[in-house]
C-alpha cells in the first residue's frame, strides 16, 4: 500500500501554516516534504541490508528553514543558479533583479524565491504511487520579474524507490523561466561525502569566473579534474591544484549533459556510496546539471541531529545552463505567453 500522511509542519511569521506531507510506498521508503518552498525535509532509502536512513540534509523544524536554509531540499525559482549582475535584457528592456549572492548576482530567484513562498498542496495515492500536487502563483513584478507565472510541481514516489519531479509553467507576460530541485544528499546519511564514488555523464563543463558566473565557454573535463565520465570518488580530485575549484573551494559547476537539447528523459548522472551500497541515479529532461559538492558548508548548521561541515552534502540540480539570459550560446529560457514550460527529473535509488 501507498500512504500518504499530513501534519502540521509550523507557523510563519504571517499567521499561516505550513504543512507536512509524508509519501510512503509499499518497501518502506518515504519522502517528507512541506509545502513551504516545495521542500524535501526528509527521504529514508534502504541500504544493500535493507536498513533505512535519510539521505538529504535539513532541519527539524519550519523556523530553520525561514531563517537558515542554503536551499536544502527546496524548489528553486523562477531562475535557478546565477545571473549576472543581476540583470537580463528581454525585448529591449533591462531587468534589475536583487543580487543576492556577495552583491554580485542574482542567485535561485532572489530575496524569496520559490524555495522561501507557501505553495498550495494536495495529495493523493493510486495503486502504483504517491503523489504531492504543488502549485504557485508568482506576481508579476515578484522578485523584478515579468509576467504572472503559474507553477505546478508534482512529485511522485514509485514503487522502484524513484522521486521523480514534474514541473509546468504558463506567464502572462514574457519572462525566464528556469526551474530545478536543490536536494543535499549524503546517501550514508552521515559523515561527509569524499568517498561518494560519482559518475556525469557529460565531456564539458562550463567554466566559471570569480564571481562563479560562467564565462560562456563549453569546456571539455578530459584530462582535467572535471572528469567524471569515468567514475570516481569526489575526494580524489576535488582538493586539485585548479584555478576553477579554488573559485569554488571545490565543485560547483555545470555540466553539459551528452544528450543536451533534444529534451530526451535521459540519465544525467550516477553516485553510490561502497558501505551502505546505496545508489542514486538522476534522470532529467534538461540539457544540464550543476554539480555542487557543499564547498560552503562550514559547520554553522545543524539538523536532525547532525552538523553540517564542508562536503557533509553534495548536490545535483537538473536545469537550463547558468546564465542563459546573457550568454548568447547556452541557448534561451524565455517563457511566452501561450507557451508551456514543462521539465522532468527524477531521483532513483538502489
Amino acid at each position: 500500500m501507498f500512504t500518504v500522511e499530513e501534519t502540521e509542519f509550523g507557523t510563519l511569521a504571517d499567521g499561516r501554516k505550513a504543512r507536512l506531507f509524508t509519501l510512503q510506498n509499499p518497501s518502506g521508503m518515504r519522502a517528507c516534504i512541506t509545502n513551504y518552498g516545495g521542500i524535501i525535509t526528509q527521504l529514508w532509502v534502504p541500504d544493500r541490508n535493507g536498513e533505512l536512513a535519510d539521505v538529504v540534509l535539513g532541519f527539524d523544524q519550519l523556523s530553520d528553514y525561514v531563517e537558515h536554509s542554503p536551499y536544502f531540499g527546496a524548489l528553486i525559482g523562477r531562475v535557478g543558479n546565477r545571473l549576472q549582475k543581476g540583470q537580463f535584457t528581454l525585448d529591449g528592456h533591462t531587468y534589475q533583479l536583487a543580487k543576492n549572492e556577495n552583491d554580485t548576482s542574482h542567485l535561485h530567484g532572489g530575496l524569496k524565491g520559490f524555495d522561501k513562498v507557501l505553495w498550495e498542496a494536495s495529495a493523493r495515492t493510486t495503486a502504483e504511487t504517491a503523489e504531492l500536487h504543488l502549485r504557485y502563483i508568482s506576481a508579476d513584478g515578484e522578485e523584478g520579474y515579468p509576467g504572472e507565472l503559474t507553477v505546478d510541481v508534482i512529485y511522485t514516489l514509485t514503487l522502484d524507490n524513484q522521486l521523480s519531479t514534474r514541473y509546468r509553467a504558463t506567464t502572462t507576460r514574457a519572462t525566464p523561466v528556469n526551474l530545478t530541485q536543490h536536494s543535499y544528499f549524503n546517501l550514508a546519511g552521515s559523515g561527509d561525502v569524499d568517498a561518494h564514488i560519482v559518475q556525469i555523464h557529460a565531456e564539458h563543463f562550463t567554466p566559471v569566473d570569480q564571481a562563479l558566473i560562467p564565462t560562456g565557454e563549453l569546456a571539455p573535463v578530459s584530462g582535467t579534474a572535471f572528469d567524471f565520465t569515468q567514475a570516481k570518488t569526489i575526494g580524489r580530485d576535488v582538493n586539485a591544484a585548479d584555478p576553477q575549484l579554488s573559485l569554488a573551494g571545490g565543485y560547483d559547476h555545470n555540466y553539459v549533459l551528452h544528450k543536451n537539447a533534444g529534451g530526451d528523459y535521459a540519465l544525467a548522472a550516477e553516485v553510490s556510496e561502497p558501505v551502505s551500497g546505496r545508489c542514486l541515479k538522476v534522470y532529467t529532461t534538461e540539457p544540464g546539471v550543476q554539480f555542487y559538492s557543499g564547498n560552503f558548508l562550514d559547520g554553522s548548521l545543524a539538523g536532525k541531529g547532525r552538523v553540517y561541515g564542508k562536503r557533509a552534502g553534495f548536490c545535483l540540480e537538473p536545469q537550463h545552463f547558468p546564465d542563459a539570459p546573457n550568454q548568447p550560446n547556452f541557448g534561451g529560457i524565455t517563457l511566452q505567453p501561450g507557451q508551456t514550460y514543462t521539465s522532468q527529473m527524477s531521483y532513483a535509488f538502489s
